[in-house]
């Protein structure tokens, strides 16, 4: 894949072993990769397999192929790092508050590609881009963010800012692709009410 001109110069950077390119991509990426460390081991254990996955990549960043973007191959060995910690700890999983859910849940909610069949009222979801201009709603919406429980700000991380499918979300936070609609389909509507007090207030 084509990757853009400041991951390219980053990478090369990287791949010099340039110690201010590494400590750019933590400030920049550190809090990402928490989200989903946490969601996978929770509070816990999530700093210490950031940590490790920050090792990884530091010794694994010059056979980067740019076979997808840095942040989805680091968020893959988070992801791998908070499993094999899963395994030592003999946990199966951390999202205590969601169980399994059916299939059926919800399933009206969304297409096949996981996209909301009927959007939210006042909310359209094709232009994002145009309240995300307002400074003051985008800050709503960061707060919301931070308030989320951490699997449903990491489901909603991987598939509406990465852009992640459902399938590889499932596979990088171990859940079920059912479980991964039921979960973003939370975090969407909490969001979509912080959007929607907004219009009608102007406040969060």
């Amino acid at each position: 894949m084509s990757l853009p001109a400041d991951d390219q110069e980053l990478i090369r950077r990287l791949k010099t072993g340039d110690n201010n390119a590494f400590k750019q991509l933590i400030s920049s990426y550190h809090p990402k990769l928490l989200i989903v460390a946490r969601a996978i081991v929770g509070d816990v254990f999530a700093e210490d397999v950031t940590q490790e996955a920050w090792s990884s990549i530091y010794k694994a960043i010059a056979k980067f192929e740019g076979r997808s973007s840095l942040s989805t191959w680091m968020i893959q060995i988070v992801s791998n790092e908070a499993k094999s910690r899963l395994r030592r700890e003999k946990r199966h999983s951390s999202f205590g508050d969601i169980e399994e859910v059916r299939p059926e849940l919800d399933a009206n909610s969304f297409n096949d590609g996981g996209h909301w069949a009927n959007p939210p009222s006042h909310w359209d979801i094709n232009t994002p881009e145009l309240m995300l201009q307002e400074d003051q709603l985008r800050h709503c919406i960061e707060h919301t963010l931070t308030i989320l429980p951490e699997n449903q700000k990491a489901v909603f991380l991987l598939r509406d800012v990465e852009q992640s499918s459902l399938e590889e979300i499932a596979d990088l936070l171990a859940l079920s692709e059912a479980n991964v609609r039921v979960i973003l389909h939370r975090a969407r509507l909490q969001l979509m009410k912080t959007i929607n007090h907004y219009q009608e207030t102007g406040e969060c």
